[in-house]
């Protein structure tokens, strides 16, 4: 949800997050989730910029709220010093304190165009702001070798990828990639898939070279609307890209049914996904390659490389 810039924001905000949690019944959340979004959205108001989101992701077990705003500057975690409970509750504004008595864990991502301040709300608040804030940091895979070469790469080259499509895709992509890291983070036990998949997607970013990267950031830099890549991939990724093409749609499916609060992928991204994933595993085996068509590709990728 998109908030204006008034003093509206925080009761447009607490509105729309109580409803939220009731849609997923959880009534019992509904008292800390609008006490501590409320919080986020003022502190934001008053010390960051546009523009103001509000959004609601995690599980329908485990819901963390998020208030997003267009300022780089961390927040300054609150102090432990003990104050009255009711002057606590009285003060609009009071800021993060509130937030941490509201929380069961919170923290902060710090991105290049903003920032995003979380929390994931408690059944009832604490007397004290005793919950650890973490900062995320999504780190990023180690770098492949430069340029791989010989008997075990192929150039592959994709053609007419839709620059702005891939951009959203990519966007979306970040998104499920942290969803999946802050549930491993903080709640394993529950999830432990979620760190199975964070590695595998670790891995899966290996396989592209920089020079892929660079190439589409320089199309997206000069405002190309569609652009051919060229680069050299390790005959080996085949059965990786097969694999993840197979999670990807998995996610989708857990989007979809709310078992992951996050945004699947649109047809057209999934298609663009499709085609992207099925011309590297054709090109692996030899094929010649296919421009993207701007539909979903004809065959399914094949599967010749899985052992």
């Amino acid at each position: 949800m998109t908030l204006a810039s008034s003093p509206r924001a925080a009761a447009d905000a607490r509105r729309w997050v109580g409803d939220i949690c009731q849609r997923l019944e959880r009534p019992d959340l509904v008292e800390c989730a609008e006490l501590g979004v409320s919080e986020l959205v003022a502190n934001a108001l008053l010390h960051a910029s546009a523009p103001y989101k509000v959004r609601v992701r995690g599980t329908a077990s485990h819901p963390r709220i998020e208030v997003v705003d267009g300022s780089t500057r961390p927040p300054e975690p609150p102090s432990r010093v003990e104050s009255d409970d009711l002057d606590l509750l009285l003060t609009f504004g009071r800021g993060l304190s509130m937030v941490a008595q509201c929380a069961l864990a919170w923290g902060a991502t710090i991105e290049s165009d903003g920032k995003i301040v979380w929390f994931e709300p408690a059944p009832e608040m604490s007397e004290s702001n005793s919950v650890e804030w973490v900062i995320d940091r999504l780190e990023p895979a180690p770098s492949p070798p430069e340029r791989p070469t010989g008997d075990a790469t192929v150039e592959v080259r994709l053609r007419g990828i839709d620059v702005p499509l891939y951009a959203s895709l990519a966007r979306q992509y970040s998104e499920l990639r942290r969803e999946l890291r802050l549930l491993s983070l903080s709640h394993q036990s529950d999830y432990p898939l979620a760190g199975d998949l964070t590695a595998m997607f670790a891995n899966f970013e290996r396989q592209f070279p920089e020079a892929f990267d660079e190439q589409i950031r320089e199309a997206e830099a000069r405002g190309l609307p569609r652009v051919d890549v060229t680069f050299p991939m390790a005959r080996e990724a085949g059965p990786i890209l097969v694999t993840m093409t197979e999670m990807f749609d998995v996610a989708d499916a857990f989007c979809r049914a709310e078992r992951l609060l996050s945004i699947a992928r649109t047809p057209r991204q999934r298609a663009l996904h499709g085609w992207l994933l099925g011309e590297l595993v054709h090109q692996l085996d030899g094929a010649a390659s296919r421009p993207w068509s701007g539909s979903a590709p004809p065959a399914t990728p094949s599967t010749s490389q899985v052992g």
